[in-house]
């Protein structure tokens, strides 16, 4: 008897990720192309791509592993790291770079204990450099998550930080 899986956070509750990637794989199992739409499932439902999740997808697409992790690698949406709860993006397109903006990446690796493309111990903050968010009119600016914090001092950074702790 196959033992049931309980969530990764230990609350107790089912943990059915794994069926709606089963179920995903086989609703794709015969369209072209398919490797991409079933890995933004599973980045979806993981927040990244497990290792052996993508043994699965190798075996129900019947595509290598060499191709999986080639196409998990090549696309930034993918990580094959877990990420944490809240993502930190700062910008170093130009605008932003020569407005500070690598000031607001050293206030932020010293704060969280983290360098850029590293997650925090407790999984809740994960630092990420980019090239642009398309907000040069509020350079130097950051994301977290889909919020948008532009015209940034390294002064700001705590009271920001403060508002997802």
């Amino acid at each position: 008897m196959e033992k049931e899986k309980k969530c990764c956070c230990n609350c107790g509750e089912k943990d059915d990720r794994i069926e709606q990637v089963k179920e995903t794989i086989e609703s794709n199992k015969e369209t072209k192309g398919a490797l991409i739409p079933v890995l933004h499932k599973i980045q979806h439902l993981y927040g990244f791509l497990p290792e052996d999740v993508l043994h699965l997808v190798s075996e129900g697409l019947d595509v290598p592993m060499t191709e999986i992790y080639g196409v998990a690698t090549f696309y930034h949406f993918f990580s094959l790291e877990p990420k944490g709860e809240h993502i930190i993006r700062v910008c170093l397109g130009t605008a932003c770079y020569v407005k500070g903006s690598q000031l607001l990446i050293d206030k932020l690796s010293q704060i969280l204990g983290i360098e850029v493309g590293n997650t925090t111990e407790d999984r809740k903050f994960t630092l990420e450099a980019t090239r642009c968010i398309g907000a040069c009119g509020l350079a130097p600016a950051m994301m977290i998550g889909e919020k948008v914090y532009g015209r940034l001092t390294p002064d700001d950074i705590p009271n920001i930080l403060e508002e997802y702790k």
